[in-house]
């Protein structure tokens, strides 16, 4: 338990929730002024999603990049659970909002951007690093609350803020999630540059 612990510690786990409920509370507090009484628009769910990844995006890597590559701890089980825990407690914030009155969107999407965006982060974390792993999440989620989406290619680019029922976003969301957590598991955090270190 004491492992664990440090390794949540080093992580900032405890600030990253603290701020995803902040983060969760304000949503919450400016959705009734963004969509109908009960449910909010479409826009509102998907950035605070986005926003609650961002946040949990800080914890995908620790302050020593080599600890991350050593043989001494199960790093693939660890990686996979802190994943894993990543996207309950982001689910777990977004659905307490319904006990309040208002619910940020249908459940079905809040999973499916969640887990998507969640994949889309760990691959940025395995591919650029903890501090730029939300840069592509944030790109991708701003053109697809802003362009239109027409046909099946549109539904696939703008994923996030389709639809439950829709195909060609699940499959994305879907692919996402599996490549980035595989991308993660297996390679961890990209080691930062010494200029990164400064």
């Amino acid at each position: 338990m004491r492992a664990l612990t440090l390794y949540a510690r080093s992580r900032r786990v405890p600030a990253a929730l603290g701020a995803a409920a902040a983060a969760t509370a304000l949503a919450r507090l400016t959705a009734p002024a963004l969509g109908d009484s009960g449910e909010t628009g479409a826009t509102v769910p998907v950035l605070t999603v986005l926003l609650l990844v961002t946040v949990v995006s800080a914890t995908l890597g620790g302050p020593d990049d080599t600890l991350d590559r050593t043989a001494a701890r199960p790093w693939g089980w660890l990686r996979m659970s802190h994943l894993a825990t990543a996207l309950a407690c982001v689910l777990v914030l977004l659905l307490a909002t319904s006990a309040t009155g208002t619910r940020l969107g249908p459940f079905g999407c809040v999973v499916r951007d969640a887990a998507g965006l969640l994949g889309l982060t760990a691959a940025g974390t395995a591919a650029a690093g903890t501090a730029r792993s939300w840069f592509l999440p944030l790109g991708w989620t701003l053109g697809a609350v802003t362009l239109p989406a027409t046909g099946m290619a549109g539904e696939a680019l703008t994923w996030q803020a389709q639809t439950p029922d829709s195909r060609p976003a699940a499959v994305v969301a879907a692919v996402l999630a599996a490549a980035g957590t595989a991308a993660y598991v297996s390679r961890g955090p990209r080691p930062r540059t010494s200029s990164e270190n400064i």
